[in-house]
């Protein structure tokens, strides 16, 4: 009876959902949203990464006033920059970012601590989640947050890579 009952859970485990992640880095059937705590005139300035999915992804973000509006500027350890992407809003803290070149991708804030020292990023897609922080060191439970706040968006934090 035992062994029976045993196989029957095995066999209802299989039938577990995989989650999809055809494209990106987390699973699109799960549910995404951004923060409602959002603000910005708090989240303006630079933030440094600490945490990505992708090897590629800029060392500094900086949310600015430009001539068009709002931007981003990306800039990698070298402190060259990719130009001016300027930033439409579509929703509390969710902007259509157009690149330079014309492309356009979606940039999501989907948690901020209270103090807007540590963000997390990403958008509906999962091409790209990002971990900022206003410091490149410390605020360790704030990190740790960020990683869960991910995790709970549909990210698969296994492929998260962690800048030191």
């Amino acid at each position: 009876m035992k062994r029976a009952l045993l196989a029957l859970i095995l066999l209802a485990g299989c039938g577990a959902q995989v989650p999809s992640l055809t494209e990106g880095y987390r699973d699109q059937s799960a549910l995404i949203g951004s923060t409602s705590r959002y603000d910005a005139a708090r989240f303006k300035g630079a933030w440094v990464m600490r945490g990505s999915f992708d090897a590629d992804a800029p060392a500094t973000v900086a949310f600015v006033d430009s001539t068009g509006g709002p931007a981003f500027q990306f800039c990698d350890g070298a402190g060259i920059c990719d130009g001016v992407w300027r930033a439409t809003s579509t929703g509390q803290g969710r902007y259509a970012l157009t690149r330079p070149d014309g492309g356009t991708r979606e940039f999501w804030v989907l948690w901020v601590d209270e103090g807007f020292r540590t963000a997390v990023i990403g958008n509906p897609a999962g091409d790209f989640g990002w971990i900022l922080d206003r410091k490149p060191t410390g605020g360790a439970d704030r990190i740790t947050a960020a990683q869960e706040i991910l995790d709970f968006n549909g990210y698969d934090i296994s492929q998260l890579r962690m800048r030191k």
